[in-house]
């Protein structure tokens, strides 16, 4: 693969350069800085000294939409630009810290967007997609469940019928953007009597909807970027179910391969910091860097990050051709997080006692905030053991595992030991 730009992709670089030089806010570009050295995630909008993080996102978003430059790659009839893929990572390029004000539509426009114009009636797509790029709409995923773990087919949030709707009881958790969002995709069980995978149907939920309970969750860093979601009778009109009843495990597969190509592409592994921390600490013995066993230790994460990049070049190549996201993109979301929790571990052994403290201004304090997250980063969108599943099955072609609950209703699988 040659990744230089061929004239037309230099020309489109040159005209996206020309608008941020004009329309880019410079007066964040200090505060983004420094909000990205901090962060541990790509999925939430970045905190500003003086400023709303929710209203300057907004506004960033309303801009590029007026302009062309959001969604590049979403067809034309969807208020896209029909950029190729190409033409998207070199608009991500430009764009730089500037793209954190997109956090906030992370869902709507990598997810909820993609699986409405999969899956989505006429309708569905005229009233979602175009508050989703103008960002006047924030989504969030309602999929993971306390009882559920990462099998996500034994969901047990109930959808019942209730006239020609719906009404919806059940609880969800680890939903990002919860406590702000305006609609959200939701998987809920409308059979109990059919296979775990078969009885399941997806819905859009208005998230202000009567009988809709946000409960924050507060994380070991401190943050609140999670939420509990309880649904108490919550009525939903069958205008807003996604495709058939009893079909949502095939519209939920669009999301979570969309989730996963995501996912792969924004988790921080933290391998830059790391090589600048090592040539700019000191030790009696001098630089960490002159150390031959941790320049052996560098080496290995950067050929592994590296594998990574290379991986998504992979993914792009294959997007360019019109292919959709595939199960492999479980390697990046794997990899990655793996590498951002060893790694981390690694820089605080470099601190000794130090390691221990997270002060404001101390240098070591993105790793230390890095660490406490990555138990979110590896379960988020399917633990390790799931993705080496998708990987081993859906890639290689390795016999499935074997599920005592294969075949059986959902109702008459036991959930414990008797």
């Amino acid at each position: 693969m040659n990744f230089d730009d061929t004239p037309e992709q230099a020309a489109f670089r040159a005209e996206a350069r020309a608008w941020l030089e004009t329309y880019a806010p410079r007066h964040l570009l200090a505060g983004l800085i420094e909000a990205a050295a901090r962060t541990t995630s790509s999925v939430h909008p970045p905190e500003i000294d003086g400023h709303d993080p929710i209203a300057i996102s907004k506004a960033w978003q309303a801009l590029k939409a007026a302009h062309g430059w959001a969604c590049l790659h979403w067809p034309r009839e969807f208020r896209g630009r029909g950029a190729s893929a190409i033409e998207r990572v070199i608009w991500q390029q430009e764009e730089g810290p500037y793209a954190q004000l997109a956090n906030l539509f992370v869902i709507g426009l990598g997810m909820a967007g993609p699986t409405l114009m999969a899956h989505g009636s006429a309708a569905q797509q005229l009233q979602h997609l175009r508050p989703i790029v103008s960002g006047e709409a924030v989504w969030c995923q309602l999929f993971s469940e306390p009882s559920g773990g990462s099998d996500l087919a034994g969901l047990r949030s109930r959808a019942s019928r209730d006239g020609d709707g719906w009404r919806l009881n059940g609880q969800k958790i680890w939903t990002t953007h919860a406590q702000v969002a305006n609609y959200g995709l939701m998987l809920a069980r409308t059979d109990p009597t059919m296979a775990k995978h078969a009885g399941l149907t997806m819905f859009i939920v208005d998230m202000t909807s009567p009988g809709i309970e946000v409960r924050p969750i507060r994380q070991m860093t401190g943050e609140c970027h999670f939420n509990e979601v309880f649904f108490s009778d919550v009525q939903v009109p069958d205008s807003g179910r996604i495709g058939e009843v009893n079909g949502g495990w095939k519209v939920a597969l669009t999301t979570l391969m969309n989730e996963r190509l995501y996912l792969a592409a924004a988790i921080p592994t933290g391998v830059p910091e790391l090589f600048e921390f090592c040539c700019d600490t000191h030790t009696p013995q001098g630089r960490l860097i002159d150390d031959p066993a941790v320049r052996a230790r560098l080496a290995h994460w950067l050929v592994r990050q590296s594998g990574l990049q290379w991986t998504m070049m992979r993914t792009i190549s294959a997007l360019s051709s019109g292919r959709a996201p595939g199960p492999e993109n479980s390697i990046g979301k794997l990899v990655a997080g793996e590498i951002a929790q060893d790694l981390c571990a690694f820089a605080l052994d470099q601190m000794g006692p130090a390691g221990a403290l997270m002060q404001a201004g101390q240098s070591g304090r993105s790793f230390q905030r890095m660490l406490l997250s990555s138990p979110a980063i590896r379960l988020g969108g399917g633990t390790a053991e799931i993705q080496r599943n998708i990987l081993a099955e859906q890639v290689l072609g390795l016999p499935a595992d074997l599920r005592a609950d294969k075949g059986l209703p959902f109702h008459l699988i036991p959930t414990r030991p008797k």
